[in-house]
């Protein structure tokens, strides 16, 4: 616990997933795999015939519907007022923190897709050795805006703590070359 008086709370400005079209081509492929489904299931006279149509959509549901669905639930940012927070993986979690106070640089990236709509990826330099990059964010140039000012603010109250720290002085320490015995 510091002496300087309580912190400031944090608080959540924004959560975020990769945004959504992704999803567009898995679904449409749901909707095809169940039209086909429903057209060629109980066509055939033999019954394993049919049990075999019926496996093979529920195995093209399963890699062409359900993992992309669970990739796309498995990434998630959230911006808060002190750090931003990346998590990936269902099974197996990552997570990344990335305090504004340390500073940072903010690139946004967008193709021709991400553009029409609104999407893009941020790309984060903190000076490791490769950036952390929020992939096919919607409104890319408003989390940007939204980062800068986060940092900026977060900057400027270490700043103020840093110089408040200097100014209350310490009395149990004596300067160098000072002749005098406490």
């Amino acid at each position: 616990m510091s002496s300087d008086g309580p912190q400031p709370t944090e608080y959540v400005v924004a959560r975020l997933r990769p945004h959504a079209r992704v999803l567009f081509w898995p679904s449409l492929g749901l909707v095809g795999i169940c039209a086909a489904t429903g057209y060629f299931g109980g066509r055939f006279d033999v019954a394993w015939q049919n049990y075999v149509v019926l496996g093979a959509a529920v195995a093209l549901i399963v890699l062409l519907w359900l993992v992309p669905v669970l990739i796309w639930l498995g990434k998630r940012y959230v911006i808060t007022s002190r750090r931003l927070v990346v998590r990936k993986g269902l099974f197996v979690r990552t997570r990344q923190e990335l305090l504004h106070s340390r500073g940072y640089d903010l690139t946004v990236r967008k193709n021709s897709v991400q553009s029409a709509f609104r999407s893009g990826d941020v790309l984060i330099n903190t000076g490791l050795d490769r950036p952390l990059v929020l992939w096919d964010v919607p409104s890319a140039d408003l989390v940007q805006s939204t980062l800068h000012d986060l940092m900026e603010s977060n900057l400027n109250s270490v700043a103020q703590r840093r110089q408040h720290e200097q100014s209350v002085g310490h009395t149990d320490t004596t300067p160098w070359g000072d002749d005098r015995v406490i």
